[in-house]
């Protein structure tokens, strides 16, 4: 007898000590403080990276320093992904919700650590990114490897990811309701009875990390110092509109970038994506890192600071060279920011966002202000943030709740949702899915709210194609076909050459009234029998493809071809069952 290895000892424990939803809930916990404490690791170590390599420089040698080190952490990146690692460099949401959707919820183990390690090379070396998508990744990797470990259904494998998605959003801003929202809404996974309390224990369990380890000068918060005008309401409300447009402007540069980049060598993308983001960085120096300390200034309104750049030092008095530099830098952070991830940098966008949502609302409010209505620039800012944030992530509900409690209050929350949900309606005018999920709506890869859409995601053609049916050789004769007939418990026959190209198909109701004439057996050709199909299903198809097209020919069965070869048949009764199936797996109890 095979001796038990020791997980599945505990395991046998388990079931018998701990029932399977209290087992949840541990695990809700220690996944949560996981991707906590992985938020803390990554944040902590590139904070003091940068306070390492850039302390007691000179003027000339920090300006040497700022245009050399982002190319410097690109290329350790680059090759610790391609050498050591040896395997893609995608560390962002969308691949969490492509792992969600066609992969099972099962995500590699070796992002648990390699998110970590390309963040700190990114942005530690100045990269001009954010720090959540790895943090996210490394969260969500460790909860999908817990369940998969632990042997957990797909559904709870899910849950668990997302709890570590949670716990990392909730330590990295201490913005525990925020980090539930943004599994709902971001992550789409369904706010249940089945998920509610997991993903509200992970997030707690996130925001312990951050009070007890976090250091104040790592954390990002704001300090109201200008209550709320409701006559300012009618501003607010441009700004939406405002921060909407700079999202659609914010994913098209992305995308542009990233399609441009796509066909460049590695090598020469790499070096000439570094001497590009150099340049602009040297140029403008604030876009160096996250940008967090930037923010932080444009709250306390000290501009100066901001301003630092080696252009010309003598026109920062000029009242049109601010604009002009705000304005560079809220154009140039989207681009900085693609140049960074397409070049093989780790990062991800959130913090870029909020960056240029700062800067949005700043300068809307600087030129009210001009106008004589003194409105709050760091009040703007803030709600400038949300609603870049909302317009690019195409989440309201996480741009509002995430800006609303770094405030420490909801004093704000008024101008917050107006903002935020002026932005995405104005976004989805222009562009219906969101940077994550954009290039995942085009392959049919995409996840959402909407059940019977999300099933037919999750769902894979070559789980119902079934390939027990008979084939017939196109140069055979009737009699033949009588003998595959006798053997087979189908009443369809594929006809194929020799080849294997599909030529049509016989129905044996067609064939029903001279199937038993022996005289016709030798001359009547079974080419002269077949009828084509009403349609073909292509192997690379997606689900919704299939469903259309049974749907349009209101056909019973349909062959599946690959480049003409035929591979087997879905029956739509087979289909319909595999649909029903998995509505019930993926549905809460």
């Amino acid at each position: 007898m095979t001796e038990k290895t020791p997980l599945l000892k505990f395991l046998a424990w388990r079931e018998r000590k701990i029932g399977q939803r209290n087992f949840l809930l541990i695990l809700s916990f220690i996944v949560g403080l996981c991707g906590g404490l992985v938020a803390l690791v990554l944040k902590t170590s590139v904070f003091y990276l940068h306070e390492t390599l850039l302390k007691n420089k000179s003027f000339d040698e920090y300006n040497l320093l700022i245009f050399v080190y982002p190319t410097i952490g690109i290329t350790l990146t680059f090759f610790f992904t391609k050498y050591i690692l040896r395997d893609s460099v995608k560390h962002n949401i969308a691949s969490i919700l492509y792992a969600i959707s066609k992969r099972n919820s099962l995500m590699r183990a070796h992002k648990i650590f390699s998110s970590i390690i390309g963040g700190i090379l990114t942005a530690g070396f100045g990269g001009s990114i954010g720090l959540e998508s790895p943090i996210i990744s490394s969260g969500s990797s460790i909860g999908s490897n817990v369940g998969r470990l632990l042997k957990l259904s797909y559904k709870e494998v899910t849950l668990l990811l997302s709890c570590g998605a949670a716990g990392a959003i909730s330590a990295i801003f201490h913005t525990p309701i925020a980090a539930i929202v943004f599994a709902i809404e971001v992550l789409l996974i369904d706010l249940t009875r089945f998920s509610l309390i997991p993903l509200l224990i992970a997030s707690v369990s996130g925001a312990i990390v951050t009070n007890v380890f976090f250091q104040d000068e790592i954390l990002f918060e704001f300090i109201l110092k200008d209550p709320y005008e409701v006559h300012h309401t009618v501003f607010y409300i441009l700004l939406g509109i405002l921060t909407g447009l700079v999202s659609v402007y914010f994913t098209k540069i992305f995308f542009k970038v990233e399609d441009f980049t796509k066909n460049i060598p590695d090598l020469r993308k790499l070096f000439l994506g570094g001497a590009i983001l150099g340049l602009v960085i040297f140029l403008f120096p604030p876009l160096y890192g996250e940008g967090y300390l930037i923010i932080k200034a444009i709250f306390a309104e000290n501009f100066s600071t901001v301003m630092q750049t080696n252009l010309n030092l003598e026109l920062t008095n000029y009242h049109w060279f601010f604009y002009f530099f705000f304005v560079s830098l809220l154009l140039l952070k989207a681009f900085a920011t693609s140049i960074t991830i397409s070049c093989g940098g780790v990062g991800g966008i959130i913090a870029p966002s909020l960056f240029t949502g700062a800067i949005a609302g700043m300068l809307f409010s600087h030129s009210l202000n001009l106008l004589g209505l003194n409105t709050s620039e760091s009040n703007f800012a803030l709600v400038g943030m949300a609603g870049v944030l909302s317009g690019v992530l195409h989440a309201p509900l996480t741009g509002i709740f995430l800006i609303a409690e770094t405030t420490k209050g909801y004093e704000l929350i008024v101008p917050i949702m107006l903002t935020s949900t002026i932005s995405f309606v104005t976004v989805k005018i222009f562009e219906p899915n969101s940077i994550f999920t954009l290039q995942l709506a085009k392959s049919g890869d995409l996840i959402t709210h909407h059940k019977d859409k999300a099933v037919l995601t999750f769902m894979k053609l070559k789980s119902v194609i079934e390939t027990d049916f008979t084939t017939i050789d196109v140069d055979s004769n009737l009699g033949d076909l009588v003998k595959h007939i006798s053997k087979s418990s189908r009443n369809i026959f594929p006809v194929i050459d020799e080849d294997g190209i599909l030529n049509g198909i016989i129905l044996m109701d067609n064939i029903r009234e001279i199937m038993f004439d022996r005289d016709m057996y030798d001359t009547t050709k079974v080419s002269n029998l077949m009828i084509l199909p009403p349609s073909y299903i292509n192997y690379k198809d997606t689900m919704k493809d299939v469903i259309e097209k049974f749907e349009s020919t209101g056909a019973w069965n349909l062959p599946v071809i690959d480049n003409a070869r035929y591979i087997g048949m879905v029956s739509k009764s087979k289909l319909f069952s595999a649909y029903r199936n998995l509505l019930l797996e993926i549905s809460d109890e």
